[in-house]
């Protein structure tokens, strides 16, 4: 059972940066593909960016590429979501989440998830 805790999210306002990090309970953290998700009020969970076991895969939705980044560091058990740039439109709950090594962009490929964080973009 693959537990995650996010931490990181804050009020920024437009064109700051922001750091968001998960933490994995579970040892076996290195075997899943982790994801970064997001969901505005009123609006459906979206993918944001995935990386696979290794770290040497990445995919971003293309509404945050460019600007956001993501990473992972299976020793320390964690996946951190890098992001600059930010708009008002960022503005969301993110949510890591554990899945699947086949690579998807679906949350409901997803098993495991953290309780999310709320990042507020200004204008």
């Amino acid at each position: 059972q693959l537990q995650l805790v996010e931490s990181g999210g804050r009020l920024v306002q437009t064109g700051g940066s922001l750091r968001l990090s998960c933490a994995a309970s579970d040892g076996s953290f290195s075997r899943y593909l982790m994801a970064w998700f997001r969901q505005a009020p009123g609006k459906e969970r979206e993918f944001v960016a995935w990386i696979t076991w290794s770290g040497g895969t990445t995919y971003y939705a293309d509404s945050v590429k460019g600007r956001f980044t993501i990473s992972r560091n299976n020793v320390k058990r964690i996946v951190d979501l890098q992001m600059n740039s930010l708009k008002p439109e960022d503005t969301a709950v993110y949510f890591c989440s554990g899945g699947p090594l086949t690579p998807t962009t679906w949350a409901s490929d997803f098993d495991y998830w953290g309780q999310g964080t709320q990042v507020t973009v200004s204008s």
